[in-house]
């Protein structure tokens, strides 16, 4: 696409209203699925018809929104706890085979789970820290996507999104993070050249923008939180790369908030 037809993709993406059974019948896996972003997601992609997959560290978080999904009488999801900096590429793969078995397909995934390590010079960075967020946020990311790759491929519509940031064009003093999110989009770029001419699986990414969560309270601690848009505002982009309607979109980074 030329930079003028991705500008008009994303202002229809970001202008999306899904209808209300979008993601009818749809089995779709959400990192981080506990608090911020992730749980709007999972409830988001609930209302609109999907079966979703919670996956998260914390299992009192991820039986919270289980618990919302069932008061509402939406379809009923599934938790997986993982703990993304210490998990096995082994039970990762066990995790496969455990959604293979119980649900028979995946038709997409939402990498949303990421940690902010330290806002500090990379001179000074702590080198524990600086391992932990790529472990997170990059490491796990393709792990998960490489242990799940065999399930989406057979979807007939396989939908991937990672999440980047607006220091995935390096910014100083965001060490590892801004690090961590240049490498998922070229993460993304690499899945999608890749597959892009053979099969129908799509990969691309979401920057959410300044986004009232508790890692941008973190980032910013001096910020009102009640000047950012809340994930609620953010949704149209995640729900519209999981629908069907956005079966030929591929390598794209969508900004949810553009400047």
């Amino acid at each position: 696409m030329t930079t003028s037809q991705d500008h008009a993709l994303h202002e229809q993406i970001r202008a999306f209203s899904p209808a209300a059974d979008c993601l009818k019948d749809k089995i779709i896996l959400v990192t981080g699925a506990g608090a911020g972003i992730g749980r709007v997601a999972a409830l988001t992609y609930a209302k609109l018809g999907a079966t979703v997959l919670l996956l998260g560290r914390t299992q009192s978080k991820l039986e919270e929104v289980y618990d919302e999904i069932e008061a509402q009488g939406l379809p009923t999801p599934a938790i997986l706890p993982m703990d993304l900096e210490k998990v096995t590429f082994a039970q990762m793969n066990e995790t496969a085979r455990l959604i293979e078995r119980e649900f028979g397909r995946l038709d997409g995934v939402l990498h949303n789970a990421s940690i902010l390590g330290a806002l500090t010079p990379l001179e000074m960075y702590d080198p524990i820290t600086f391992e932990q967020v790529m472990r997170i946020n990059t490491t796990s990311v393709f792990m998960l996507t490489q242990a799940l790759f065999p399930l989406l491929m057979a979807a007939p519509s396989g939908s991937v999104v990672f999440t980047s940031s607006g220091v995935a064009k390096p910014r100083a003093f965001w060490g590892a993070y801004a690090l961590s999110k240049q490498a998922t989009e070229g993460m993304c770029e690499l899945f999608t050249q890749e597959t892009q001419n053979h099969t129908a699986l799509r990969f691309n990414a979401i920057n959410p923008g300044a986004t009232r969560t508790n890692m941008r309270a973190h980032a910013f601690p001096g910020e009102d939180p009640n000047t950012l848009k809340t994930p609620e505002d953010i949704m149209a982009a995640y729900v519209y790369l999981m629908t069907d309607a956005a079966s030929g979109v591929k390598g794209q980074v969508i900004a949810c908030q553009p400047k």
